[in-house]
């Protein structure tokens, strides 16, 4: 070997060397009990990759925190799909059956935003507010979801169908991950050794029906 290869290969050699001090090995950004709470959560919902992957970067390990952050999620995507759904309007301009459907489904998902705001209300900011209004928070979450469907059940043209789904569908994936979460919080109160009652009566009955009460 020749003095210039030496030099190069020498030259290799401690670069890599200083490399492999200089990168830190990589690690785990997800605690122990970060990823228990995460399960524990999402060990109830049908989707668990996709309640996972919603659930991972939350910095908090109480489970208050992330269901509300669940419930966050499919909210910001029904809000997703408003813009979506006035994005392509002007591309179906001229055609009325995908006009009146898109209008429909803007008129759901309003709808859905609407039991948004009653859901918070009943949800609080805690297990024991969530227990107190279960009933409650279930109905408003299968409401919210129900709406993604019922736009959706109404396209029976396939392509448009395709299309809104596309624009739609997380929003209807993430309420239904709520859903299922309000459906299985007896589980969930078991797992974390919860011991609150979960409130099985509706206890918004003595407010006015919500705009979507109407839409049924």
């Amino acid at each position: 070997m020749n003095t210039p290869i030496k030099l190069a290969f020498l030259i290799l050699c401690v670069a890599l060397t200083a490399t492999a001090f200089v990168v830190p090995p990589k690690r785990d950004a997800v605690s122990p009990n970060h990823q228990k709470a995460v399960d524990g959560i999402c060990s109830v919902v049908q989707d668990k990759r996709l309640c996972s992957i919603t659930l991972r970067n939350v910095p908090s390990d109480d489970p208050a925190v992330l269901v509300r952050y669940l419930a966050t999620a499919a909210e910001a995507s029904v809000k997703k799909g408003l813009k979506f759904l006035a994005g392509i309007k002007p591309k179906y301009k001229g055609n009325a059956f995908a006009t009146t459907c898109i209008t429909g489904c803007e008129k759901q998902l309003h709808n859905a935003l609407d039991d948004f705001a009653d859901f918070w209300k009943a949800a609080g900011k805690n297990l024991t507010s969530m227990a107190e209004n279960y009933f409650t928070c279930k109905k408003k979450m299968t409401s919210i979801f129900t709406y993604h469907s019922t736009c959706l059940d109404d396209i029976y043209d396939k392509t448009l169908h395709k299309v809104v789904e596309g624009g739609i569908g997380l929003g209807k994936r993430m309420s239904g991950e709520s859903v299922d979460v309000f459906a299985g919080m007896g589980k969930v109160f078991n797992t974390f050794n919860i011991k609150t009652k979960l409130n099985q009566k509706d206890t918004d009955t003595l407010l006015p029906p919500p705009l979507s009460f109407y839409y049924y």
